[in-house]
């Protein structure tokens, strides 16, 4: 099995001084009144408060430090995250290796990983400084793109890793093997490799299944397959996936957001459990299940109206 860190649990509640990094969505409307109104309610605790570089041009306070998410990774206790799930996914995979937890407030759309709402965000903080805090541990996926022997291209994802067709192309053909077992040739637009976490992203939409995050698995899933009897299918996450290009034009993957475009016929990407994990911090009650009832409407009708109630 690969190893994995374990990060101890933070203790919030220890009345002394914390650093701690504030992360906000870039030039997101409102987002300075937001980091300001938090800045305030931190330092009041007592608390030393940095910004990541980025979000710092986003609001002018005097005295606030700016630091890059590696410094923060050195330096801070832990961070808050405003903005969306996009902000989350960014920020948490350059800080993986450093064991920072992480608390999401949610100033986008959907908000899976960022659930904190702006309008309750000061109470909660103070409850979670307080003590009234659940931790849970999330794992990510560690790419590697190989031609002809040669590493060129090394990333971490959070959601997923896609190897896709360009839009204006055909058909793909992968040859899939786990653990250096053949698993199938493929024709599909493509295939995800899914974390848990991402399980409600892409894959969702593809077809996948949900995967709890306490789940030690991945999830691959065929994007729009030639063969229907290609399915989903999950396998451990102490497995090693690789994906080789056979035939097609335009191929490219994408980890999260970060994408390697004109991939070669027998270019092989290579994936596993990083040894890294995200810690994230929720308030005291949070459920995961919670989570998907909200934010798939689970239990919910259209009224009368034709409005979801």
């Amino acid at each position: 099995m690969w190893p994995i860190k374990l990060p101890s649990q933070p203790d919030l509640s220890d009345p002394s001084p914390k650093t701690i990094a504030i992360v906000g969505k870039y030039f997101a409307v409102g987002i300075s009144e937001s980091l300001t109104e938090i800045i305030g309610f931190l330092q009041s605790r007592g608390h030393h408060v940095v910004l990541e570089a980025e979000t710092a041009q986003n609001v002018s306070m005097a005295g606030i430090a700016a630091m890059t998410p590696a410094q923060i990774g050195e330096q801070a206790d832990a961070a808050i995250i405003v903005g969306g799930d996009g902000t989350m996914l960014g920020i948490a995979r350059q800080l993986a290796p450093y064991d920072v937890p992480l608390i999401g407030i949610n100033q986008g759309r959907l908000g899976f990983i960022t659930d904190i709402s702006l309008e309750r965000m000061l109470p909660v903080l103070a409850d979670m400084l307080d003590g009234m805090v659940e931790s849970e541990r999330r794992s990510l996926l560690q790419g590697v793109v190989m031609r002809e022997d040669q590493q060129i291209f090394s990333a971490l994802a959070f959601n997923d890793v896609v190897v896709s067709r360009g839009a204006a192309s055909g058909m793909v053909e992968l040859m899939v093997e786990v653990d250096g077992r053949f698993m199938y040739n493929q024709r599909s637009d493509g295939l995800i490799v899914a974390t848990p976490t991402g399980s409600t992203a892409y894959a969702l939409s593809a077809g996948g299944p949900l995967l709890h995050p306490s789940l030690g698995g991945m999830v691959l899933v065929p994007i729009a397959p030639h063969a229907l009897s290609n399915r989903p299918i999950v396998i451990p996450d102490s497995s090693e996936i690789v994906i080789e290009i056979v035939n097609g034009r335009d191929i490219s993957v994408n980890f999260d957001m970060q994408s390697l475009a004109s991939l070669q016929h027998g270019d092989r990407i290579l994936v596993r459990r990083s040894e890294h994990t995200i810690t994230f911090l929720h308030p005291a009650g949070w459920s995961y299940y919670d989570t998907l009832r909200q934010k798939l409407h689970w239990n919910e009708y259209p009224s009368a109206e034709g409005k979801l109630k």
